[in-house]
């Protein structure tokens, strides 16, 4: 294997964690279809479809990357989401999902029940600026939208949680 090719491998191993959070950002919670998306976006990178010019940082840029791939893939699946999947039942072996579970936890709940409720690119700022720890600069990037843009959705997310997440406990 070429110095390069090992080199971005290494990379995409080394935001492999932070990439998996934001697919599954990106996919509204749904693992199934997190797990698509980065696996379609790795091969992007590694077939050379999609290509690191080092205009902004490779975490950054593959982030990006990840969001088209699952914009992508909402389209191209759209159709499936209209038939009843209730058939499809639960895991093989009925116990839940560790991540589910903690996604129940009453404090996470509310929390991701008010980000869910927030329009798209206030929900996409604020969760790579809070939970992938990026510059707003870096979140507009990934998003694909200017900085001034991304500053204002991410200010106007961060008002509209505070006052869901007021209004709940009132």
């Amino acid at each position: 294997m070429s110095s390069p090719a090992v080199a971005l491998e290494v990379e995409l191993e080394r935001v492999h964690p932070a990439a998996f959070g934001w697919a599954l950002a990106c996919c509204e919670g749904d693992r199934t279809a997190a797990e698509d998306t980065l696996q379609a976006s790795y091969l992007k990178v590694l077939d050379g479809r999609a290509r690191f010019d080092r205009r902004a940082s490779f975490r950054t840029w593959f982030f990006a990357v990840v969001r088209r791939t699952a914009a992508e893939q909402r389209r191209r699946n759209a159709l499936w989401r209209l038939w009843p999947l209730s058939w499809l039942g639960g895991a093989v072996d009925g116990r839940p999902d560790p991540a589910v579970a903690l996604a129940q936890s009453e404090t996470t709940r509310r929390l991701v029940a008010a980000l869910a409720r927030l329009p798209r690119r206030q929900r996409e700022v604020l969760y790579l600026v809070f939970y992938q720890d990026m510059s707003i600069a870096e979140a507009a990037e990934v998003a694909g939208i200017s900085v001034g843009t991304a500053r204002t959705h991410y200010e106007r997310g961060k008002a509209a949680l505070k006052q869901r997440l007021e209004g709940e406990r009132e």
